[in-house]
């Protein structure tokens, strides 16, 4: 089972946000409904780790927060963009809770996260994509700002392939005060 535990959009944020899919040649859209905000790839792990991962989340305390989205990026790979994003401004909140799920998965005997945590929503992924194109793109939009949400509970995800993009399922949500 492979595993991550995001944040889900509100429908009415997915909405707003999926207005901004098009207008790049090539680009590989993300369906907004799995429209997410990553907090912690966990990745291919056993049943009985599983259940060891939702033991560790559900003894986190914590207190919802509000949170907001805003500007579009880009990732990169040698030198070509790879995924588009929609950024999150900077969070304390946000920053706490994802410090207590590394403390906690650490705990069960997860690897530590190495990457960076740099909170985004991808939006699209952009193999081959004219980066002038690109450029244009980011510029027009990146004064684009979402609707702030409270946030009050975390999710534990799963990861399936799909016919043409993985399919998210929500296998159980974790609340915060």
């Amino acid at each position: 089972m492979r595993l991550f535990v995001a944040l889900e959009l509100p429908a009415h944020v997915k909405q707003q946000v999926g207005l901004l899919a098009g207008g790049i040649p090539g680009a590989r859209w993300v369906r907004p409904e799995n429209y997410h905000l990553t907090l912690r790839f966990i990745g291919e792990q056993p049943p009985h780790r599983a259940e060891e991962i939702d033991a560790a989340l559900m003894a986190l305390r914590g207190k919802s927060f509000m949170l907001a989205f805003a500007g579009l990026g880009t990732f990169e790979k040698a030198g070509r963009s790879t995924a588009l994003w929609l950024g999150v401004e900077r969070n304390e909140a946000l920053d706490r809770l994802r410090a207590k799920i590394e403390t906690a998965l650490q705990r069960v005997g997860l690897e530590p996260e190495r990457r960076r945590f740099m909170p985004h929503v991808t939006l699209a992924r952009l193999d081959g994509v004219a980066e002038p194109r690109l450029v244009s793109y980011v510029q027009t939009h990146n004064l684009f700002r979402a609707d702030p949400v409270e946030v009050g509970h975390f999710t534990l995800f799963s990861s399936w392939p799909g016919n043409e993009q993985p399919v998210y399922t929500p296998e159980v949500e974790y609340a915060l005060a």
